[in-house]
């Protein structure tokens, strides 16, 4: 953010071409950024400041097509005599004459970016982007995804051949070349040569395509012949770079295949998701200390409860993607984990705990309602159905508030296979957040929270859990949230102190 107020100071000086571009690139860098981390950061600052470096930088754009188009005109003359051809003459003077309005354009656009506000932005931004280690999972994850979109773009461009496509194929893969360069540095050192041939291979492409259409647009042509011979010409141009790229990308040895495998996959995609959706939760929850306490618990009892008996197992096997992503992983040559594509009720609910107090963002009152409309809004994260997504939002909305109704709008959401799950795992969630009262396990000599269950006499299941007490003011919601687990399992839960004991410190070794 600090170079494009370097590379704004040195466009003004006259807009020359190696400055105009400079600025553009540090501002599409700067955007990359914010888009990039608007998907984990929901503050409204990303997208200000994204909105903010796109009108400069469309400012700046066709002022850098004429300037890019004279620079092709020079390399297509060099050791022909140009100079005194029709379409040469039409082309310069067309573009000299845009290129003079432009920079007017340019320089308007220039004072009006707001300097000021942008370096607020740039004290502010780093700070909450910093929340997030590169090259960590969550980076993984962003990457894949533009991973995703731009191998989607390749095939498109590869079946309709297409000038739209291919220019849609270079932005995807530019898009895919900024989110390595700005989170994955150990990809970046690995690839960034390779991604910036294509996008330069591309970029050259779409250079020669504006030329044509821009000789077209003036009638710069001063008969057929004249005409034939540019077009054959810039088609040649055009055809080796297609070819270059092809070479790199299609085959057996194709990149995107290295690229593929060095990204999530199986249940390392799985858990990158998940850390994707605890990192979004991260910025928006104002005690996501609690959430991950929350989490664990309800992890503990469930388990607990599936080992005496009273909770089902697990719809399926933790499944490695949606069966769109495992025909594409196939396709790729990469191995695949064929696995149930049923849901993972566990993965479910610790998404659930992670994320059921987002809607506190928006205010405390019924904020179960703002977290399941807010859990319902995402994006469904790669390596996660929208079944599963579905189930998550549901069980975060039960969290607290009104029990949930078979013939309400919310659990009718759900497949009907899927709504009574999902009552359980709101059930869970529910007591687990009512047992983590006062987060007291650390204080207790344990970093973790503890919790233990079992079934006496087949009657009566008892959850015990550190410094548990019934005279505390607490014990009264845990009285209250556990009501639902108990319909669900038709038994009363009792809740009982578990005794622990505390952590002795280690011994200093005499000497």
């Amino acid at each position: 953010m600090e170079r494009v107020l370097i590379e704004c100071d040195l466009a003004a000086a006259g807009f020359d071409a190696d400055p105009v571009h400079d600025l553009r690139v540090a501002l599409r860098r700067c955007r990359s950024l914010a888009d990039g981390m608007i998907a984990i950061d929901p503050d409204a600052s990303w997208k200000e400041m994204k909105k903010a470096g796109r009108k400069l930088f469309r400012g700046l754009g066709e002022l850098r097509d004429m300037q890019v188009m004279e620079e092709w005109i020079a390399k297509l003359g060099a050791g022909n005599a140009t100079a005194g051809d029709p379409v040469v003459i039409n082309l310069l003077a067309h573009i000299h004459a845009r290129e003079t309005e432009c920079k007017q354009h340019a320089f308007k656009d220039l004072n009006q970016f707001d300097r000021k506000q942008w370096r607020q932005w740039a004290r502010s931004l780093p700070q909450r982007a910093s929340r997030v280690r590169p090259g960590s999972a969550v980076y993984a994850h962003l990457a894949l995804e533009k991973w995703t979109a731009a191998y989607e773009l390749h095939k498109r461009a590869l079946r309709s051949r297409s000038q739209v496509s291919w220019h849609e194929l270079r932005i995807g893969i530019k898009r895919f070349r900024y989110t390595v360069e700005n989170f994955l540095p150990r990809q970046h050192a690995a690839w960034g040569e390779d991604l910036k041939e294509l996008q330069d291979l591309l970029g050259e492409v779409h250079d020669l395509d504006v030329l044509w259409a821009t000789a077209v647009k003036i009638s710069a042509f001063a008969d057929e012949e004249s005409q034939r011979r540019w077009r054959e010409r810039l088609n040649e141009e055009r055809g080796k770079r297609i070819e270059s790229y092809r070479a790199k990308m299609v085959g057996r040895e194709s990149l995107w295949k290295a690229w593929r495998a060095e990204l999530p996959s199986g249940t390392e995609l799985r858990s990158a998701a998940l850390s994707r959706l605890r990192t979004w939760a991260g910025y928006l929850d104002p005690d996501s200390a609690h959430s991950r306490r929350v989490a664990q618990l309800a992890l503990l009892l469930s388990d607990g409860l599936k080992r005496v008996g009273l909770l089902g197992a697990d719809v399926g096997l933790v499944h490695v993607a949606t069966k769109n992503d495992l025909d594409l992983d196939s396709k790729l040559g990469l191995k695949v984990q064929t696995a149930s594509l049923d849901y993972d009720s566990r993965a479910v609910l610790e998404a659930a705990a992670l994320l059921h107090d987002v809607g506190k963002a928006q205010g405390e009152e019924n904020h179960q309602k703002n977290s399941f409309r807010m859990i319902r809004g995402l994006t469904r994260p790669l390596g996660w159905s929208a079944r599963e997504m579905d189930m998550v939002a549901v069980v975060a909305r039960y969290h607290r508030g009104a029990l949930p109704s078979p013939r309400g709008k919310t659990l009718q959401l759900l497949p009907l296979e899927d709504r009574s799950t999902a009552v359980e795992l709101a059930g869970v969630l529910r007591l687990a957040n009512a047992l983590d009262y006062r987060g007291g396990h650390a204080e207790l000599g344990h970093p973790s929270p503890r919790l233990e269950v079992s079934l006496v006499d087949g009657t009566v299941v008892v959850v015990r859990v550190p410094g548990y007490s019934a005279l505390d003011r607490s014990a009264e919601s845990v009285a209250t949230a556990r009501h639902l687990l108990e319909t669900v399992m038709g038994k009363p839960v009792v809740v009982r102190a578990l005794r622990v004991v505390a952590r002795k410190p280690a011994r200093r070794m005499a000497g």
